[in-house]
C-alpha cells in the first residue's frame, strides 16, 4: 500500500528554507524531492494560500517562508498540503447490506475518528520552530570533533 508522504516532504523543504534564509525555486525543490516542479508548485500553492509561504518571480525569486516558525504548526502544514486521508486503513464497502460489514465499519469508523482527532490535536502542539531546533541539534551532534 502506497503511503502519502506530502506532509513529511513539505516539512523537509520548509526546514531547509528556514535554515538557509533564502528562496528556493520550484526546480530546486523538485530536485531535492525527486519530483517535478509542477507538483511542487501545486503543493506549495496550498501553503501560499494559507499564508505560510510566498512565491516571488524573477531573478532572485522562488519560494520562501513568510511567517515566524513559532506560528506554524504541523496541523497548519497538514491542512495546507491538502491531505485527504490520514490513515491508509478504512472501512469496507464490498457488501453494504451485510450486518457484519456494518458492525465492523461502525467500530472501525469510531476508532479511526478517535485516533485521527488525537493525532491532529498533537499536530497542533508541534511548531516548525521546534522541528528546526531538533534539526539543528542533530546537525551539531553529527559534526566531527
Amino acid at each position: 500500500m502506497r503511503q502519502d508522504n506530502k506532509l513529511s516532504r513539505m516539512l523537509h523543504v520548509l526546514l531547509h528554507m528556514a535554515r538557509n534564509h533564502e528562496a528556493f525555486t520550484s526546480e530546486q525543490i523538485a530536485l531535492m524531492l525527486g519530483t517535478n516542479s509542477a507538483v511542487v508548485r501545486r503543493t506549495l500553492a496550498g501553503l501560499r494560500d494559507a499564508g505560510f509561504v510566498a512565491s516571488e518571480k524573477g531573478h532572485h525569486g522562488g519560494w520562501r517562508i513568510c511567517r515566524d516558525l513559532n506560528d506554524i504548526t504541523l496541523l497548519d502544514i497538514y491542512q495546507g498540503v491538502g491531505i485527504n486521508q490520514l490513515f491508509a486503513i478504512g472501512r469496507g464497502d464490498e457488501a453494504p447490506h451485510c450486518a457484519v460489514e456494518a458492525a465492523v465499519n461502525e467500530e472501525l469508523g469510531s476508532v479511526l475518528a478517535e485516533a485521527e482527532q488525537k493525532l491532529l490535536s498533537r499536530f497542533k502542539e508541534i511548531t516548525l520552530a521546534s522541528l528546526a531546533e531538533r534539526f539543528e541539534q542533530r546537525v551539531t551532534q553529527d559534526l566531527p570533533e
